[in-house]
């Protein structure tokens, strides 16, 4: 079963948009090919996220999504007192928190349409985790 890390673009074509370009990932959680890992940090930014003005998203929307979300993810913490190899920086310090979970959640997969995090694919590699696009993510998936 491949662990992914989804950050919050995605988490949106899967729950809101329903975006046929994580169709493949739907899919493999949906039989159980696949976990979706998660914490507090990443819910409460998809939380902050949901609230902004061009999305039009109305509160019960909203709601529903969290709560969803928040069914999917598995929570998936560093073990206290855990030593870990440090991370590579991400241009963008706000997307920092889903290379922190994909290392703490021993992740097999970081999928994101974000380029600050993309370009971190090679350094992510030697950290046991890949990045990939929602399509790399499909190919990974529908190989397995």
């Amino acid at each position: 079963m491949l662990r992914l890390v989804l950050d919050t673009n995605v988490v949106l074509d899967l729950l809101h948009f329903d975006d046929p370009a994580v169709a493949a990932i739907r899919r493999a959680l949906q039989a159980g090919k696949a976990i979706c890992c998660g914490n507090a940090a990443c819910r409460d930014e998809l939380a902050h996220v949901l609230s902004y003005p061009q999305f039009k998203i109305p509160e019960h929307e909203a709601r529903r999504i969290l709560d969803e979300y928040t069914a999917l993810a598995q929570p998936c913490d560093a073990a206290t007192g855990e030593t870990l190899p440090p991370l590579p920086q991400c241009r963008d310090p706000d997307d920092q928190k889903f290379l922190e979970l994909a290392r703490a959640a021993k992740a097999d997969l970081l999928v994101t349409k974000d380029k600050a995090l993309l370009a971190l694919a090679k350094k992510a590699g030697r950290l046991g985790f890949r990045i990939a696009t929602p399509a790399g993510a499909a190919e990974l998936l529908e190989g397995n």
